[in-house]
């Protein structure tokens, strides 16, 4: 089956039911925090699926960016586009450190190099005043776009959200299927090859950890416009932990797999209570009415199964399934 085909209709069907969406009766605050985590997985599957890197640090760059972008909204009075684009800088900036820092190291050891400083901007936005400590960052205004569009008003927000996510995504799908994305993943399959035919891989690995900073940082930024508040949780290290089970679940290395990751964990967080309700009422089961209490088990679950029956991901069997189904 020819997937250069189908592709491009799958991803315009996409697009066009997330356009939709808020006529469907979507909650709009619901999707638009679905489309900041499916493009934080994003960025991270550019590291991890395409270079080769693990980052147990990515929080640091959506919490990092959340934290940088509200306060310049909200205390400076700078209008959306600015904290966006405070956002986008700040994350990158985080991204240049954390990357001159971990590229020296290989394997488990850079992983906790990631780790490690991740850890230290948590403790320094826990002790931080500006960041508010344990209650968080709260009361961010959306204020209007370029001084025209209306922020507050959920559809209109729904609707910039959607563009700026669509946006980055067509970015990280440029970097892939560019020279430079040809060179991540000739150094993700055999480093030692490219480096023998002259590729700098340190420069190579430093910039694609910049560019996957900065687009997790532009969504940190854009989820701290949507929900109006940054929290502690944002640059925790469980987000970190959540990020890599989106894109190992939905499929790594793949640029679907991601999306499809991001909405089966958080569509599981968010709606695994009104799903064991109903799952009560069906079969008469009581237990199933503290399904809501038990997402981090479900969650991990799930996990296990793909690891064990699905080792490529969602989208990455499903690829594979496509591509020996006879043409035709």
């Amino acid at each position: 089956m020819d997937l250069q085909k189908i592709t491009p209709w799958g991803y315009g069907l996409l697009l066009l039911g997330l356009v939709l969406a808020p006529f469907a009766g979507a909650y709009p605050v619901f999707v638009m925090k679905l489309l900041c985590f499916a493009l934080f997985a994003s960025a991270f599957n550019l590291l991890l699926g395409y270079t080769g890197l693990l980052s147990f640090g990515h929080a640091a760059f959506l919490g990092g960016a959340a934290y940088v972008s509200g306060h310049v909204v909200k205390v400076w009075g700078a209008t959306p586009e600015l904290g966006l684009l405070a956002g986008l800088v700040s994350g990158a900036f985080l991204g240049l450190v954390m990357g001159w820092f971990t590229i020296r190291r290989q394997g488990i050891y850079a992983t906790m190099i990631t780790l490690a400083l991740a850890q230290m901007l948590f403790f320094a936005c826990l002790q931080a005043p500006q960041t508010g400590g344990e209650d968080g960052l709260q009361g961010v205004p959306r204020g209007k776009l370029l001084g025209l569009l209306d922020l507050a008003d959920d559809r209109v927000m729904y609707y910039v959200c959607l563009a700026v996510v669509v946006l980055a995504f067509l970015l990280i799908v440029r970097t892939i299927h560019s020279p430079f994305g040809q060179v991540l993943k000739g150094i993700k399959e055999n480093e030692a090859r490219a480096i023998s035919l002259g590729y700098d891989t340190q420069r190579f690995k430093l910039l694609a950890f910049v560019i996957s900073a900065a687009v997790a940082g532009l969504a940190g930024a854009l989820k701290t416009l949507v929900l109006g508040f940054a929290t502690l949780s944002d640059v925790h290290w469980s987000a970190s932990g959540h990020v890599v089970l989106m894109t190992l679940v939905g499929g790594m290395g793949t640029l679907s797999g991601p999306l499809v990751g991001a909405a089966v964990v958080v569509l599981l967080e968010n709606k695994i209570g009104d799903l064991g309700q109903w799952l009560a009422q069906a079969s008469g089961i009581d237990w199933f009415n503290s399904l809501g209490e038990s997402v981090t088990i479900v969650t991990g679950l799930i996990f296990v199964v793909c690891v064990l029956a699905f080792r490529r991901g969602i989208m990455g069997e499903l690829i594979a399934w496509l591509q020996r189904a006879p043409k035709g």
